[in-house]
């Protein structure tokens, strides 16, 4: 299996940067003001999938919820949360505020599994007070958190016993994080969803593999398998089972809140490169479908077109998208046609506000800001 997609995806967003040209952002189309979408009334309802709408719904007052916020996977520097949060929390909440006040409802934040886990019958009760924390913050700031969790980023991180499980062994012990997670937030109204892994994948040869993670980008593994031997079973009916189990040991906790799954968009089921986790397999075990999608530059009508491919009946979210292979300019007309399909949009905030990024003289920079500008704006309105 070919990973090159992930190169070309996650290279470095400065080497993107030097080609891409800032557009002024176009206001030709129609978008959605922050208080159309953002929990409103005393108190943080609960969401719930609106069938009527193939969205989703505040589950008290009945409005319509259009999840529009940020992936906080790492602040200015390259932390992960969990690298920080004990030490600087106030770091923690002033971000939090700040992707508030920049009209965000949905922070998406990823778990380490190394981290929560001690072993295989011994969670991080330090990790889960931190975590338990940052729900009363979004309690207050009316958030909600997307938890993305079994993530292996680090690879420093990563037990040395995890990776000695059995495929079975290895999958009770995510189950047993999910428990875990489950137990801590299943109280509380602030959590959009729970993701059970960043880009799952099963292995499409018929030689078994000996590492359970992608190549790393950045010092990163974004990609990880869920089995190192197919052992003559399909590829979705592995991602199935996968999917049953962990979605089990949530509810046994956690009978209210949604899950998802992030899925690569060579997801779909067609010739070449595909993930095993085909949408249409698995969406009846979830409550909704996510998609990590960046459209490319001249060729917006295909990001289209994948889009498309994963609407199979229930909501779609697109968990991660950003001006990546594209320009500003290009993203905002992306997400505009999208909304027909998509019923949320999850970008990037990575700590710095746009008055500092306005400050700089870095062109980084200057792309995070016109993105946050386009931010600002809202989601489009719902399609008529």
């Amino acid at each position: 299996m070919t990973y090159r997609w992930i190169l070309n995806r996650r290279r470095s967003i400065r080497v993107y940067l030097t080609w891409m040209s800032l557009l002024v952002l176009g206001s030709s189309l129609i978008w959605g003001q922050p208080q159309s979408f953002a929990a409103g009334g005393e108190s943080l309802e609960w969401i719930a999938v609106d069938p009527t709408t193939n969205g989703f719904r505040l589950a008290g007052s009945g409005k319509p919820f259009v999840p529009w916020g940020f992936n906080y996977d790492h602040d200015e520097t390259g932390r992960l949360i969990e690298d920080y949060w004990h030490t600087h929390w106030a770091k923690v909440e002033e971000d939090f505020q700040e992707m508030k006040d920049l009209g965000a409802n949905v922070v998406r934040i990823h778990l380490q599994f190394g981290r929560f886990m001690k072993g295989l019958e011994e969670p991080n009760s330090a990790e889960l007070d931190r975590l338990q924390a940052l729900l009363g913050v979004c309690e207050r700031l009316k958030l909600y958190l997307n938890i993305t969790g079994l993530g292996c980023y680090h690879k420093a991180d990563v037990p040395p016993w995890y990776d000695r499980l059995s495929e079975a062994e290895r999958w009770e012990a995510q189950a047993r994080f999910w428990e875990e997670i489950a137990k801590v937030c299943a109280a509380s109204p602030a959590v959009f969803c729970y993701d059970l892994m960043n880009e799952p994948v099963v292995p499409g040869g018929d030689q078994p593999r000996t590492d359970w993670l992608g190549p790393p980008f950045g010092n990163k593994h974004f990609v990880q398998f869920i089995t190192l031997d197919r052992a003559g079973r399909e590829r979705p009916e592995i991602a199935r089972s996968w999917i049953t189990r962990l979605v089990a040991a949530i509810r046994r906790q956690d009978p209210r809140h949604l899950i998802t799954v992030g899925l690569v968009p060579w997801s779909l089921d067609r010739p070449g490169l595909t993930s095993g986790f085909v949408p249409e397999k698995i969406v009846d075990l979830l409550d909704f479908i996510s998609v990590h999608l960046y459209p490319e530059s001249g060729k917006l009508d295909e990001s289209l077109a994948v889009l498309r491919g994963f609407c199979v009946g229930k909501p779609v979210v697109i968990e991660e998208i950003f001006p990546l292979r594209c320009t500003v300019g290009e993203l905002e007309q992306f997400i505009a046609q999208s909304r027909g399909s998509a019923a949320g949009w999850v970008g990037f905030y990575w700590g710095r506000t746009p008055e500092e990024c306005r400050r700089s003289n870095q062109l980084v920079d200057h792309i995070v800001l016109a993105w946050l500008e386009l931010f600002r704006k809202g989601p489009p309105l719902a399609a008529p």
